[in-house]
């Protein structure tokens, strides 16, 4: 039998090359080490936040390889990462308001020249070479600005997959197109 390679492509691990994706795992990272450092083993918040940073990171695995059958999962995962992150996101707040944290705030230094580096660091290991160095309060802040860009490029990447869905039509409408062009009707 013929393959046909014009519909429901299989996808690899392409996912890995968006940005967003790259993030979340340095979100994951980061989370992980700092629940385990500064939140109490017995507060269920450890767990939250943790679990949180991998549903944001697996969400986006899950939607990109189910969107090879399904637009409509795709978009329906995505956006669960999305809302998992933010999720993690109000963690993250809450730890700086409960612990007399200031969160730097859009235009300060520190906040610019974090938002300067997260830009144009995504890989785990620069971050995790330096986080020990750095305090809890920054740490979270750190997370708190990675977490905003994520956000940005989630929300950007989704706005293309519900484009692309409103003119092209899902899975099921792109396999009756194939089948009609190849049936000549």
């Amino acid at each position: 039998m013929e393959r046909d390679d014009r519909f429901l492509k299989q996808r690899g691990d392409e996912y890995k090359l968006f940005y967003f994706y790259q993030k979340a795992e340095v979100l994951y990272d980061i989370t992980n080490y700092f629940a385990h450092t500064y939140v109490a083993h017995n507060d269920r918040t450890r767990d939250q936040m943790i679990q949180a940073a991998r549903s944001g990171k697996q969400n986006i695995v899950e939607g990109y390889a189910d969107g090879a059958s399904s637009s409509s999962s795709e978009i329906h995962l995505t956006t669960i990462a999305k809302g998992s992150l933010l999720e993690l996101a109000e963690d993250y707040k809450d730890y700086l308001r409960v612990h007399g944290g200031e969160r730097w705030q859009e235009g300060s230094e520190k906040f610019e020249q974090c938002r300067k580096v997260c830009a144009t660091h995504n890989d785990s290991a620069f971050y995790m070479e330096r986080i020990s160095e750095r305090s809890n309060l920054t740490i979270a802040n750190i997370a708190l600005i990675l977490l905003a860009q994520v956000d940005y490029l989630l929300f950007k990447h989704i706005e293309k997959l519900k484009r692309e869905f409103l003119e092209r039509g899902g899975k099921s409408e792109e396999m009756m197109r194939v089948r009609k062009q190849r049936r000549g009707w």
